[in-house]
């Protein structure tokens, strides 16, 4: 099969994206964001309603950055991967449901059940990533990986189109209100996220413990997991290239993070208006899938790394091109652009970084990524604002991401992945 799902447990593994991206879509980025500002913390000042919604997203993401190893650590030493990743669902889907009873006012328990639910997917994620070298063969892992990021972009999309319909035009389908439809769009995407989550539950088999290097206990305490994560931090700079591949990604995923970040808030300062910029992220969504899998066909051919460049290229390009943007069909060209290399970009990252770190530690390795991953958008919006002050311009500010990419694709440029792979053979 060309897309890479050719056997169950590959196509089992590729519908947690499927499941996942509806949370993602809707409510990362989407419906829960204006919900908070105008519901939750209605009686709060919109500027102060944008600083504690920023809080939440901070403080989920340090939590999950702290305690992503520690829990990749104890489910590597004990075999249990799918178990870690039913019990972040499971406490996904309950905060997502729970996001149905917030209140007008009543920003503190909607940040709370938001910190929760943004804990929850993250660690969901670091089992399900981690899984991924354990079911697909070196040769398939470019393939595997764009397409559970293709999947997951038509789940996510079709799931944000009945939403913003049901919103959009409550009345049609029996809504009696707005705010009803967001609360419904909250419990769709709970639903989803569970009815998805089952086939990889189901048909991925656990991988085994397998003993580590050192030799140690195969069911760690947490204060034994916290001196494990040490090791195996001191560890990765003994796998260098994997380690080098953590820092280009961090590197150009903060320029990626970046742009999906201020995109929104660019556009509406130049006058795209708000249905425009609705538009062109349903647009990302559904031109997302076949690129997606294109660029899994482009890494079999040129490899990953190369196709991660091509990727690079491209947002170069777009950055340059949204210092020139005035009009709304300059911003869904833009939109046009992202969508062919997002989900390429980061799905041929994690399949790389994959090919090049050991199984036995694989979610520890993934912790680690995860980490990198989540505080990739710090430096890019802090330039971004700095820019803004120098110049005066969010124009300026849109070239200055570019550095972003320019310094991650020079860190890429040392990878070695040949050798990244042979060594990882030698110690597994």
């Amino acid at each position: 099969m060309r897309l890479g799902l050719d056997r169950p447990e590959l196509r089992a593994w590729a519908m947690y994206d499927w499941a996942n991206s509806a949370f993602q879509s809707t409510i990362i980025t989407a419906v829960f964001p204006d919900f908070f500002a105008s519901v939750a913390a209605a009686d709060l000042a919109p500027a102060i309603a944008t600083q504690r919604y920023a809080w939440a997203t901070t403080i989920a993401v340090a939590i999950i950055a702290i305690i992503g190893p520690v829990l990749g650590a104890i489910a590597d030493a004990r075999a249990m991967k799918k178990r870690m990743l039913a019990a972040f669902m499971a406490v996904g889907v309950i905060s997502t449901l729970m996001m149905a009873t917030i209140g007008q006012g009543e920003w503190m328990y909607a940040a709370a059940i938001f910190i929760v639910a943004n804990i929850a997917i993250a660690g969901s994620l670091v089992f399900y990533d981690s899984l991924l070298p354990h079911i697909a063969a070196p040769e398939e892992v470019d393939r595997v990986s764009t397409s559970g990021y293709a999947i997951g972009y038509l789940g996510g999309g079709i799931v944000l189109i009945v939403n913003l319909l049901w919103i959009l035009m409550p009345a049609t389908f029996g809504i009696p209100s707005t705010v009803a439809a967001i609360k419904l769009s909250f419990v769709s995407v709970a639903i989803w996220w569970f009815v998805f989550s089952l086939p990889l539950l189901r048909r991925v088999p656990e991988p085994a413990a397998l003993p580590g290097a050192d030799g140690r206990s195969a069911n760690p305490t947490i204060g034994a997991a916290f001196g494990q994560v040490l090791r195996t931090f001191h560890e990765m700079r003994g796998y260098r290239q994997a380690f080098l591949m953590l820092v280009a990604f961090l590197l150009y995923n903060d320029g990626i993070q970046t742009i999906i970040r201020m995109a929104t808030i660019y556009g509406a300062e130049i006058g795209i208006d708000r249905d425009a910029r609705i538009a062109a992220f349903v647009l990302v969504q559904f031109v997302g899938v076949p690129f997606s899998f294109l660029f899994g066909a482009l890494a079999h051919r040129i490899g990953a790394k190369t196709a991660i460049f091509v990727a690079l290229t491209v947002y170069v390009g777009i950055s340059v091109l949204g210092y020139f943007m005035t009009q709304a069909w300059h911003f869904f060209v833009l939109a046009f652009l992202v969508a062919t290399v997002q989900g390429g970009s980061q799905a041929l990252s994690r399949s790389l970084f994959a090919r090049m770190i050991p199984k036995h530690k694989s979610s520890q390795y993934f912790g680690f990524f995860s980490v990198f991953e989540k505080f990739a958008g710090i430096a890019g919006p802090a330039l971004f604002a700095l820019s803004v002050s120098l110049f005066g311009s969010s124009r300026a500010a849109v070239l200055s991401v570019i550095l972003f990419f320019v310094a991650g694709g020079l860190v890429l440029t040392r990878v070695n992945v040949a050798e990244g792979e042979a060594q990882v053979a030698r110690y597994s």
